[in-house]
């Protein structure tokens, strides 16, 4: 990335890498899943989550307070980067943060369709996107999903959703709403991005996350068992697939994983790809497509040292660990063995 137009690379990439040295790593991991909730909440207390298991101690115990703790630190940590950078570089991780919004409207949708408590719901959101307080209060609080695609309607997610409903209604499965929600997200990152040198290897991460979620949302629909055409659900702006290809390569995880393999990602996914042939389940495949994405990510940040890819990195990598330590905690309390446990965790 230049530094024209006021962006300041070097300084936040440098700020970054000191965060991300900071990540938990096997050790901590290993130490992790072989503890009670509580115990847990002791050891975030040392580490960086400090200040927000402090905060939050004597309102929450044990998962609520793990929980309410991770999304915290997580809004935080990536606040602080957006406060750090300048100019184009501030424009284009805005740009991605916003898949916090996404997150943040999937939950919701979610938790209404399940029926979880408020408070279930509100645990589970992630303030790092653009939402404010105000329609995250009134999103919480509405009771049918036609509510929350109404509250929408102003938003980069309203017409998208508005669409979707009615086919939601139809097939009674979540896939049309959360579909639209990944739609207008990517549409919003891709529109008006200069394919310029600054932004080149951006876009080439973007183009590998489409890729990756078009194969996770057509697996999903395939084991789904509901009456959808994996076709209907395609997400333009990836360069693997073609949307008519995709209904086959679904039912067929191992052409699935040869497709990548023959790839552009290839070469820089061997050690991801052979964790998704060993894949034996579509819980176990989705997780090492993350494994492959922060993979991907990693090597374009270390091929391309101050592109805004290293930045991405980080922001999959916190995403991977806020996920792990919750995986634990919920693990834990639930009296899953830790061996189990640490099946479901992503590391690199």
């Amino acid at each position: 990335m230049s530094t024209t137009g006021g962006s300041n690379p070097e300084y936040v990439i440098a700020r970054v890498r000191a965060r991300r040295s900071a990540l938990f790593g096997d050790e901590e991991y290993r130490k992790l899943v072989r503890m009670g909730p509580a115990e847990i909440a002791r050891f975030m207390e040392e580490s960086e989550y400090e200040t927000e298991v402090n905060a939050l101690g004597s309102r929450f115990s044990g998962v609520d307070l793990i929980e309410y703790a991770l999304n915290q630190n997580l809004a935080k940590q990536f606040n602080d980067i957006l406060d750090w950078a300048d100019g184009r570089l501030y424009d284009l991780i805005a740009r991605y943060l916003r898949k916090f919004d996404a997150w943040n409207v999937k939950t919701i949708i979610r938790g209404i369709y399940s029926g979880a408590s408020r408070e279930e719901v509100e645990s589970d959101l992630i303030r790092a996107g653009e939402f404010d307080d105000r329609l995250f209060s009134r999103l919480l609080d509405a009771g049918e999903m036609e509510e929350v695609v109404n509250i929408l309607s102003g938003t980069i997610f309203g017409d998208g959703l508005a669409a979707a409903y009615e086919e939601y209604e139809e097939v009674g499965v979540l896939v049309p709403l959360e579909n639209a929600v990944d739609r207008a997200f990517y549409e919003q990152l891709l529109e008006g991005l200069v394919v310029g040198e600054e932004a080149k290897q951006y876009r080439e991460f973007l183009e590998a996350e489409i890729d990756f979620r078009n194969a996770r949302n057509a697996l999903r629909i395939a084991r789904s068992g509901a009456d959808l055409d994996p076709v209907d659900y395609f997400i333009e702006g990836g360069t693997l697939f073609r949307a008519s290809e995709l209904a086959s390569l679904a039912t067929s995880p191992d052409e699935l994983v040869s497709k990548i393999r023959d790839s552009r990602y290839g070469d820089r996914l061997s050690t991801a790809l052979s964790d998704l042939e060993e894949a034996d389940s579509l819980i176990g495949f989705e997780r090492a497509l993350d494994a492959a994405l922060l993979e991907y990510a990693d090597t374009l940040g270390y091929v391309f040292p101050l592109s805004v890819t290293p930045i991405v990195s980080y922001i999959l990598a916190k995403e991977r660990e806020v996920d792990n330590i919750r995986a634990i905690a919920r693990g834990r309390e639930a009296g899953l063995d830790p061996d189990a446990i640490e099946e479901e965790l992503v590391i690199l």
